[in-house]
């Protein structure tokens, strides 16, 4: 069976708490089956974290929800609209070695309808200095930042960010994800992939993945008191060895 993507209205009930949802999804990358009737829902207007140990398939879980990668068989449906409604960094981005920030950020702008204030967009990031240098003269924490403001243009109603703060320092991180907090504010909805499980536990809602599976999902609170742990980074460590499952899932390596 093919994959089938289906974008439902957006009054319907189930839009009004989830803004994506994934129902019996399978996915085989040549003979290998990596996902198997997977079905799991990410809430609307929250920050999603998804966490999961090197190689358990968060990527891949993420270009899942943005449409760059497509199911082999199963649904999902996208309760998003808008011109663009889905903002995606991947976790590499690559830029126009030759443009410059300012350059990079107008020209994908321009891709968009509507006037978008370019200073605006790097000042939301921190990157206003930078921005008449060469994106190749970027450090990898600078490019990813690029990669963030260019994903936010056309506030799309869902920003899917596969490790936003990679490279970043500490204060830059927090910046981030102080930008990625406001973003529900804004009534957008914020999918992250992260290593960083202090930062996880500030997310209103947790995937947690291993060996192909959604091995745990829900608050912070919620898989903590699901594994009988009182922090989330033992939590983390009883669902990915103890295979606790509450919402099954599956993914390749990232």
């Amino acid at each position: 069976m093919g994959e089938r993507v289906a974008t439902s209205d957006e009054n319907t009930p189930a839009a009004a708490s989830a803004v994506v949802e994934a129902t019996d999804i399978s996915k085989s990358f040549g003979d290998v089956a990596v996902l198997e009737e997977v079905s799991f829902s990410i809430p609307d207007n929250r920050v999603t974290a998804i966490i999961g140990p090197n190689g358990s398939g968060k990527t891949t879980l993420a270009e899942l929800i943005t449409g760059v990668d497509t199911p082999t068989a199963g649904e999902i449906t996208l309760h998003a609209g808008g011109e663009r409604p889905v903002g995606y960094l991947p976790q590499d981005p690559r830029f126009q070695p030759s443009a410059t920030v300012h350059e990079t950020i107008a020209f994908y702008a321009a891709l968009l309808a509507g006037e978008t204030d370019v200073d605006a967009a790097l000042a939301r990031v921190g990157l206003e200095a930078a921005a008449d240098r060469r994106t190749d003269a970027l450090s990898g924490g600078m490019r990813r930042l690029l990669g963030i403001a260019v994903s936010l243009l056309g506030s799309p109603e869902l920003v899917v960010l596969d490790e936003p703060t990679s490279g970043l320092d500490p204060e830059m991180t927090r910046h981030v994800y102080d930008v990625i907090s406001g973003l529900t504010e804004r009534d957008q909805a914020v999918v992250l992939t992260t290593h960083d499980l202090s930062r996880a536990a500030d997310a209103d809602y947790l995937l947690v993945v291993s060996d192909g599976d959604i091995v745990s999902a829900g608050s912070p609170n919620a898989v903590r008191a699901d594994t009988e742990t009182d922090t989330l980074a033992d939590a983390f460590e009883t669902a990915v060895r103890g295979r606790t499952v509450t919402s099954k899932g599956s993914d390749r390596s990232e």
